[in-house]
């Protein structure tokens, strides 16, 4: 790989500029239905912008780190991407059937959030019922919004989707396309995280949320790190058994948007692991300290 594509690859997967990820999301969801009508998506979009900055009404700004509004928009963007891919192959995505998948992604993490009477501990306590939260928050938006009347059900199926222990194959789904956006959701939220360039560094915020939400399983922060190892393959099976393989439809975005003949997604989290891997061999006793390649507060 040319030193150029190497800069390219990471440059699609810097999600810290929010303006040029919205951009770059809005141009995609035009790749898949050029005729997209974004008010429903811009208004979605700046009340979750508003909720987690404390700017929404009866809520409290985010305060969890890991499941920030980063968090969000990198799941935004792979989820647009996988839906282009798969219009790419061939899928065609209603107007409705592309609000419900970005809009999903959006607002699928807004149950980490605390209502503005909420003071005890942070959003992380919710850890384990987040998901439910989340739709809830869903339902209640557009409760009143006509053109969702019948889709409640659909943001419910789509959303439980990311749910880690979630049976995809036991949902009901309406209809193909839904179960589709549903397996690219949870898909994204893996993807989107893992090939973060710093997942690594910030697995040490993920413990910090396990602790506070009583997430089972993990005794300490290096524990956590050890066992991302075998949930990496636990996650490949599941994009398999559970998700219907729908990442491959990154190559076909990334082939028509870029000319790249790969799934960077994919590259960067085998990179991130193998990373993992190194420092768990050589760095025993001192594992956080090999891991911090950029400066994250842990406080």
């Amino acid at each position: 790989m040319t030193d150029q594509n190497a800069a390219l690859k990471a440059k699609l997967l810097d999600i810290s500029d929010t303006a040029g990820i919205l951009a770059e999301v809005k141009k995609t969801a035009s790749s898949i239905l050029p005729d997209f009508i974004f008010r429903r998506f811009d208004a979605a979009f700046n009340d979750v912008d508003r909720l987690f900055q404390g700017q929404y009404e009866g809520y409290r700004a985010c305060n969890t780190k890991y499941h920030d509004f980063n968090h969000t928009m990198m799941v935004l963007l792979a989820m647009a991407r996988l839906m282009h891919g798969a219009t790419v192959s061939g899928v065609r995505f209603t107007e409705k059937e592309v609000n419900l998948g970005l809009i999903g992604a959006l607002m699928h993490d807004t149950g980490y959030i605390q209502s503005l009477d909420d003071f005890s501990g942070t959003g992380a306590k919710y850890t384990l019922i987040h998901i439910r939260r989340s739709i809830r928050f869903v339902q209640n938006y557009y409760a009143r919004e006509p053109y969702f009347a019948n889709d409640m059900k659909n943001f419910h199926d789509i959303l439980n989707c990311t749910g880690v222990l979630t049976m995809v194959k036991d949902i009901v789904f309406e209809s193909e396309h839904i179960a589709l956006l549903g397996k690219m959701l949870g898909t994204a939220d893996l993807l989107g995280q893992m090939a973060d360039r710093l997942y690594l560094e910030k697995l040490m915020l993920l413990y910090s949320e396990f602790e506070e939400g009583g997430v089972p399983g993990f005794d300490s922060e290096a524990d956590l790190l050890r066992k991302t190892v075998s949930f990496y393959k636990r996650t490949k099976n599941r994009f398999e058994d559970e998700f219907g393989n729908v990442n491959r439809y990154m190559v076909h975005h990334f082939k028509e948007r870029w000319n790249i003949e790969s799934n960077i997604y994919e590259e960067s989290i085998e990179n991130n692991i193998n990373y993992l891997k190194f420092v768990l061999k050589h760095s025993r006793k001192n594992i956080n300290q090999s891991l911090r390649r950029n400066s994250i507060s842990l406080q």
